[in-house]
C-alpha cells in the first residue's frame, strides 16, 4: 500500500467523535422535530426555548413539524436519521404512553433514541361545564358516584394526554365516567363549555382563559404543585384524590449512537437556555414549569415510566386513535 492509500485508509477509520473534534459542532444549523401540527403544546414548547437554545450553541435551530400517529411518525423520523447531531427532536410524555397503545412501532424508544434533556412540565386542569352543581373535586365524585355512567368527559382523541389524564382520574377515584374522544383539545373544550360533555382534562394555559371569563369552573389541577396561572385552584391530590399526579413533560431527544460530546453539548446549550429569566419568565407564563435534566436522568425517566403508563393503558383497556 502506498503512503497516499495508507492515510486515506486511516482517515477512513477514525471515530466520527474525532471528526466532530476536528470541526467543532455545530457547523450548521439544527433541525429540531416536533411531531404535531403548529400551536399545540410541544410545538409551542419548542419555539420557546429554540433561539435561545440555538445561541447558546453557536448556530440556528429550527423547526419542523411533521405530525401524524400520534406523534410516532415525527419521532420516526428523527430516529432514522443520521446520529450527528443536525438532526433532534421533541416530544410530550406521549413518549413513554404511545408503545403501549396497541399500535406497532416504527422504532424502539430506548434501543433508537439518545434522550438529551427534559425540558418542562406543563399542567392539566379539571374544569366543569357551569350547569353541574358541583363547586369542588368531592361533591363532583359524590355526583359520579351517585350516577355510574351517567356523566361524560371530552378529550383530544384517544390515546392523548387529555384521555390518559381523565381515565388516571377515573382508576385513582374507582370512576366511571363515559369517554368522548374529539379531534383535537380544542373541540372538547368547547363542548364542555356548551355541555355537550360535562366536564374535561384540558392543558392548563388552553383552559384558563375560558376559566377567566367564567364560561367553565376549574376543580383542580393535576399537577403535584398548584401551578401560577391558577394559584387559586388546587391539585387533584388535595382537593380528594391524594393519590392523584399526572404532568405533561417535554423531552428532547437525537437518535441511538449520536457522539456522547454532542449529547453533552445540546444538553448544556439548553441548560443555558433554560437558566435565562425571560425564558423562564415566558414559559411560565405559557404555562410551562422549566426543568431540565442531565442526559443520564432523562433516559432514566422514560425507563421507569414505560412501564407504569403500560399498566395504567391495559388496566382502563386504553387504544390510539
Amino acid at each position: 500500500m502506498n503512503r497516499r492509500a495508507l492515510v486515506l485508509s486511516l482517515a477512513a477509520c477514525l471515530p466520527l467523535s474525532h471528526a466532530f473534534a476536528q470541526n467543532p459542532y455545530p457547523t450548521k444549523p439544527i433541525k429540531l422535530v416536533v411531531p404535531y401540527a403548529p400551536g399545540g403544546s410541544a410545538d409551542i414548547a419548542a419555539r420557546l426555548v429554540a433561539d435561545e437554545w440555538g445561541k447558546a450553541l453557536g448556530n440556528s435551530i429550527f423547526i419542523e413539524n411533521k405530525g401524524g400517529a400520534g406523534g410516532n411518525l415525527g419521532v420516526d423520523q428523527v430516529a432514522k436519521s443520521a446520529p450527528d447531531g443536525y438532526t433532534i427532536g421533541l416530544q410530550t410524555v406521549s413518549l413513554a404512553i404511545n408503545p403501549a397503545l396497541g399500535t406497532k412501532m416504527p422504532y424502539d424508544t430506548l434501543k433508537d433514541l439518545s434522550p438529551i434533556s427534559t425540558v418542562a412540565t406543563s399542567q392539566h386542569v379539571l374544569v366543569v361545564n357551569n350547569g353541574l352543581p358541583a363547586k369542588s373535586l368531592n361533591e363532583l365524585i359524590t355526583q359520579l358516584k351517585a350516577k355510574p355512567g351517567g356523566m361524560s368527559y371530552g378529550s383530544a382523541g384517544s390515546g392523548s394526554t387529555f384521555h390518559i389524564a381523565a381515565e388516571l382520574f377515573k382508576s385513582v377515584g374507582n370512576l366511571d365516567v363515559m369517554h368522548v374522544p374529539y379531534r383535537g383539545g380544542g373541540p372538547a373544550l368547547v363542548d364542555t363549555i356548551s355541555g355537550q360533555v360535562q366536564m374535561a382534562f384540558p392543558v392548563l394555559s388552553a383552559a384558563q382563559p375560558h376559566v377567566q371569563a367564567g364560561k367553565i369552573r376549574a376543580l383542580g389541577v393535576t399537577g403535584k404543585q398548584r401551578s401560577a396561572l391558577m394559584p387559586d385552584v388546587p391539585t387533584i391530590a388535595e382537593a380528594g384524590l391524594p393519590d392523584y399526579a399526572f404532568e405533561t413533560w417535554f423531552m428532547v431527544f437525537a437518535p441511538a449512537g449520536t457522539p456522547g460530546a454532542v449529547i453533552e453539548k445540546l444538553n448544556s446549550g439548553l441548560r443555558s437556555a433554560l437558566a435565562n429569566p425571560a425564558i423562564k419568565a415566558r414559559m411560565t407564563k405559557e404555562g410551562y414549569d422549566p426543568m431540565p435534566s442531565t442526559p443520564v436522568e432523562a433516559r432514566t425517566r422514560l425507563e421507569r415510566e414505560l412501564p407504569q403508563w403500560a399498566k395504567l393503558v391495559k388496566e382502563r383497556g386504553i387504544t390510539s386513535e
